[in-house]
């Protein structure tokens, strides 16, 4: 579980072999059967989760039921109710398990434990926080610019991982569209090529 994140955070920043070693003490494995929640709405969200395996999707339910899709997390992903977590309000969003999964939990006391210990480890949350940022950015410029294909296009460009895996009623949810859109986008998509 342990090497996901250290590939992930080599990506960003470098640690040196004490800090990777001292890092196993702060999160704490936890495996997820499919559909078993990580979160549910209401509650406070006591963990940042570090998706090692699997996929995992944040999500909420309107008053009429349906849901609408934030953020899918799979391997080398972050995952949680930012807001919830860093100031102890009720989450508004539920987190649950597309797949089997398997994360790293890390708690609000060992977020501020681990970036004192290991400082390189603000850094790198900071490039995390900074990116996230970015995308979330563009996914709203592209919400209110982009066309339903456009936005398809882009997400199977950017994450042709992602369509594979998840089903497409979720990405249609994602991308703020029908599923019978998506379904003759992809029919049109394909007739093209």
């Amino acid at each position: 579980m342990f090497d996901v994140l250290l590939s992930h955070i080599d990506e960003k920043v470098t640690l040196n072999e004490q800090e990777k070693a001292l890092m196993q003490n702060y999160f704490v494995p936890k495996r997820l059967r499919k559909r078993q929640y990580l979160l549910q709405e209401g509650d406070v969200c006591r963990n940042l989760a570090f998706v090692s395996k699997g996929l995992l999707r944040t999500y909420n339910v309107d008053d009429k039921g349906d849901e609408h899709m934030s953020i899918f997390g799979w391997e080398g992903w972050w995952i949680s109710d930012f807001n919830s977590f860093l100031t102890g309000v009720p989450a508004v969003f539920n987190i649950d398990a597309i797949e089997d999964s398997e994360v790293l939990l890390l708690s609000r006391e060992n977020y501020e434990a681990i970036t004192l210990a290991i400082p390189m480890m603000d850094r790198y949350f900071r490039i995390l926080y900074q990116n996230s940022l970015v995308t979330k950015e563009r996914r709203l410029m592209s919400s209110v610019t982009d066309t339903a294909e456009e936005k398809y296009l882009r997400l199977s460009q950017s994450n042709p991982d992602m369509i594979e895996r998840i089903p497409q009623n979720l990405i249609a949810s994602y991308l703020g569209i029908a599923p019978e859109t998506l379904s003759r986008i992809r029919k049109n998509l394909a007739m093209r090529k």
